[in-house]
């Protein structure tokens, strides 16, 4: 066996104190370690805290860039209100607040009417006169659905088939009627499309042409035409024959039937009551209908038709001096004149009058025949009317073959100061008393923006006659008081809930995106309409206002849009616009 050497005392504290080491080393190590572990892990969450901070501190800026961002938006859209919607008060028929703060904004027509949804768009160049009646052109028809296009109104196209722009093409560079389209209403009957006889040229006036080829374009009506025949041109688009309408001129009164009553002793005297008739005063409530005529009626007269004229006055004078008792007017209640010219002219027929007596052989005390005794009663009647009556009441009298009130029903200039008070009284914007010299104007002016249904405007448009046309208009304006649902009957807004939010008036037409026109009449409240969707601010009609979808809450029929104003401080804060296509005939 091996020898066991034990070790020294040396070797043994050699030895503990390597082993001491060694465990002072793991100590310190696992220290160390432990240590280095609890700080890395410190370390670590110091670095996930950091971490986070950074990512709250990167939510916390990206939250307050968007703030930022809404708060640009808010005052940039700020700065286009004020810049578009000029702080002034719109003149419409029922005021949206009486009282309006200083920091709000009310919401200017003319940008409605400027159809700015549709970009920047450039004049055209070559454009067509007025073209006199009875013309036949041969021109590009546009059909719309639901539209009625009418003179001086205007009529905003947005055109991207390929068959409508090279109509639009053909309008553009055609010779015989430069920048000329004619504009055609068509409806449904059932589930046939029906096309209108009777439209109007339409002038382009502004185009744009867009980067994927469309074409905005802004037009005008001019005149009116009756469509002869139509058919489909090689590119596809229809075209037809039409033949401008000759319009009638404004019917005027006859001056003569306007004035004081020409002394009756002058009434068979022919020469002297024709000239009195041209010199006499008119009364003032006429002045106006008497100077927009150019031509006394008597004037225009031939000889044989004065004579007819004249013999029809005088026996209109026998009938009121020779019926019976009950036609002489009763002295007691009209003065007298005073001094009478024709007191002196008849005082034998007075005298032998007094005495009603016959004598023998049929005749009287003073040997008259009873014929001769007859006519000396007429005469004595004829004096004592003249005697005891005042001519001055008599202004109104008529000297022409009918009576004033009969040519007053036809004079075109009292029948346009009429609707114009109408207008004014019921819709109040545009004002229509510049128009009311030019009563063909004013008769298509309230035509074009009178809020009633598409047919009855399209009967507006087929009347003959400025006289015809103002006296519908009028019948119309009177009776308008209810707006109803075309499929149901319901009532959705009434006359007195009329809003106009644009200068052309309280109906104009405007286009959609995908080139649908729409004509609309505003209302500033609406009754039993659903809406669908939420706001959208993208191509809206009206700077400023979110249209929404509305629909009849009855029968589900798409009726127009809700505009809701997208800055808290513009005014109206929102209204209804309702398709006129979907309003039913029926006003009351």
């Amino acid at each position: 066996e091996r020898p066991v050497h034990f070790p020294g005392r040396r070797q043994t504290r050699r030895c503990c104190c390597r082993l001491w080491k060694t465990r002072r080393w793991r100590r310190e190590r696992g220290l160390w370690w432990r240590v280095n572990v609890r700080r890395e892990r410190k370390m670590d969450d110091d670095r996930i805290l950091e971490r986070e901070r950074l990512q709250i501190e990167q939510i916390r800026e990206l939250d307050f860039e968007e703030l930022q961002v809404e708060e640009v938006e808010d005052q940039t859209d700020s700065d286009e209100d004020d810049d578009d919607l000029a702080a002034i008060h719109s003149t419409s028929h029922a005021p949206v607040s009486d009282n309006h703060g200083a920091d709000e904004l009310v919401f200017n027509p003319a940008l409605a009417s400027l159809h700015t949804y549709l970009g920047e768009v450039e004049d055209t160049q070559n454009r067509l006169d007025f073209v006199d009646g009875g013309t036949v052109l041969k021109l590009p028809l546009f059909y719309l659905e639901g539209v009625v296009l009418f003179p001086e109104a205007t009529l905003p196209l947005k055109i991207f088939q390929s068959s409508f722009l090279a109509a639009l093409e053909r309008a553009l560079n055609q010779a015989n009627a430069p920048s000329t389209i004619g504009v055609i209403r068509v409806y449904r009957e059932g589930t046939q499309f029906k096309y209108a006889n009777v439209g109007t040229t339409a002038e382009i006036r502004q185009y744009r042409r867009l980067g994927d080829g469309s074409f905005n374009v802004i037009t005008r009506g001019q005149q009116r035409f009756r469509l002869k025949r139509r058919w489909t041109d090689v590119e596809g688009f229809p075209c037809g024959e039409v033949q401008i309408i000759d319009e009638d001129l404004p019917l005027r009164t006859p001056r003569d039937a306007f004035g004081k009553l020409v002394p009756l002793s002058n009434v068979r005297g022919r020469h002297n009551l024709s000239a009195m008739s041209l010199s006499t005063p008119l009364r003032d409530t006429d002045e106006q209908s008497v100077a927009n005529s150019e031509e006394s009626f008597e004037s225009a007269l031939s000889p044989t038709e004065k004579r007819l004229h004249y013999s029809a006055v005088d026996s209109i004078m026998d009938d009121w001096t020779s019926s019976d008792d009950d036609q002489v007017v009763n002295t007691s209640d009209i003065q007298s004149s005073g001094s009478n010219p024709y007191s002196s002219r008849s005082t034998g027929c007075l005298a032998s009058g007094q005495d009603n007596g016959k004598g023998q052989d049929g005749q009287s005390p003073n040997g008259k025949t009873p014929v001769s005794q007859g006519k000396c009663q007429k005469q004595n009647r004829l004096t004592s009317f003249r005697e005891n009556t005042d001519l001055t009441r008599f202004r109104m009298a008529p000297r022409a073959y009918w009576p004033f009130w009969a040519y007053r029903m036809y004079d075109s200039y009292c029948l346009a100061q009429r609707a114009a008070d109408l207008w004014k009284q019921i819709v109040g914007v545009p004002n229509m008393e510049a128009f009311v010299n030019k009563p063909d104007i004013l008769s298509f002016s309230i035509a074009s923006k009178i809020p009633v249904s598409e047919s009855i405007r399209q009967e507006l448009l087929e009347l003959d006659g400025v006289s015809y046309r103002l006296q519908r208009e009028i019948e119309l304006l009177e009776s308008f008081d209810r707006v109803r649902c075309k499929h149901c009957q319901t009532v959705i807004a009434r006359r007195s809930d009329m809003l106009v939010m644009s200068s052309d008036g309280p109906l104009g037409a405007y286009v959609n995106p995908y080139g649908y026109v729409h004509e609309i009449m505003t209302f500033y409240k609406a009754n039993d309409i659903a809406l669908t969707g939420r706001p959208v601010k993208k191509d809206s009609w009206f700077p400023g206002y979110a249209w929404t979808i509305a629909n009849c809450a009855t029968c589900e029929t798409q009726l127009g849009w809700l505009f809701t104003a997208t800055n808290k401080k513009l005014k109206p804060s929102s209204f209804w616009a309702v398709r006129s296509s979907q309003v039913a005939d029926d006003m009351l």
